[in-house]
């Protein structure tokens, strides 16, 4: 089912979810070619000053992806968040995401992320000046609010709708909770029936049966993928399977599970280099581990590999050694 933002239509209406330290242009890519409709950049600061640390070039770096490119950007000052919105998109962003959702102390701290839901008034100042900054589709993140006494989120999604943000993803949250507990959608499926703009819905999505109960539910307009996505980029073949034939599909083979780690791992290492990339495959390989019965032990000593070949070279033995299982026990062909 295709899915719209602003002028530019995506092939369905499943996202990757923007997750700083996961969501460079390897994981994007990959997530892409296995069936995200749309991929969002990591969480890129707004300050433009910091942008020539070695970490804000790499979430600059766009080069291979197909469009239409969504960059996510952070910060509380209204006038910083307009120059890097105008900035981004001369750097040929198609979509500029602003940041309301994320509830990480070091950004909440700074005024940042979810910490901007505590001040209405504010939000509104940041979301009229990153519109007027650009022509490109301008669309936000946040959560349901600050607290559970503080649920806010129908009004932030009303503001924004009226100053002219394109589409809202919710996370089922409050700042307060982080990502403890439990997601819910009421507060979601609230803001579907206030607004008008596309709504998509974010929390705790993690089969393809949960993604068609959420869509059912909160009559969202697309849903948001996170941290189900990591050690499992299938996933989101897995829910378009479901939602447009009911049924489940079969997950990835033995082989096809061992050629995307090692492609994503040769990805890993062209993008951040030898030193870097070792260990950035440790994060993403451990994931991936995780997801099977065998992959703890494994994991272990995977991390204890210091070169690329190495890191190869394992992977080729844990999968020609090791009958592989799931968690719960299913045997994988």
């Amino acid at each position: 089912m295709p899915f719209q933002i602003g002028s530019h239509q995506f092939e369905n209406r499943l996202l990757l979810a923007p997750m700083a330290g996961v969501t460079d242009r390897p994981f994007r890519k990959l997530c892409k070619a296995l069936g995200a409709g749309i991929t969002v950049s990591e969480m890129l600061t707004s300050d433009r000053r910091l942008w020539h640390t070695p970490k804000s070039r790499l979430r600059l770096d766009h080069r291979g992806e197909s469009g239409p490119r969504v960059v996510q950007i952070a910060g509380g000052d209204a006038d910083m968040l307009a120059d890097a919105a105008r900035a981004n998109a001369e750097h040929g962003a198609d979509i500029i995401d602003i940041n309301m959702g994320c509830p990480a102390k070091k950004v909440c701290n700074k005024a940042a992320g979810s910490a901007l839901l505590r001040d209405e008034a504010l939000v509104g100042e940041i979301l009229d000046a990153v519109v007027k900054a650009v022509s490109v589709p301008v669309t936000l993140k946040i959560r349901t609010g600050w607290s559970s006494d503080s649920r806010n989120g129908v009004r932030i999604a009303q503001l924004a709708e009226s100053l002219g943000i394109k589409a809202l993803a919710v996370h089922g949250r409050t700042r307060e909770q982080k990502f403890v507990g439990e997601a819910e959608y009421d507060t979601i499926r609230a803001i579907k029936e206030a607004v008008t703009i596309p709504v998509i819905a974010n929390g705790d999505i993690d089969s393809p049966a949960k993604a068609a109960q959420v869509l059912a539910y909160t009559g969202a307009d697309g849903l948001m993928i996170g941290r189900a996505a990591q050690g499992n980029p299938w996933i989101f073949r897995e829910i378009q399977h479901y939602l447009s034939s009911g049924e489940q599909l079969a997950p990835p083979s033995h082989e096809e599970r061992l050629t995307t780690m090692r492609h994503h791992l040769n990805a890993l290492h062209e993008h951040y280099g030898d030193f870097m990339g070792v260990r950035v495959a440790r994060k993403h390989v451990g994931w991936y581990l995780s997801t099977l019965a065998e992959g703890r032990e494994a994991r272990a000593t995977f991390n204890t590999l210091d070169h690329k070949q190495a890191q190869l070279d394992f992977l080729d033995h844990f999968f020609d050694q090791t009958s592989l299982h799931t968690p719960d026990g299913s045997t994988l062909q």
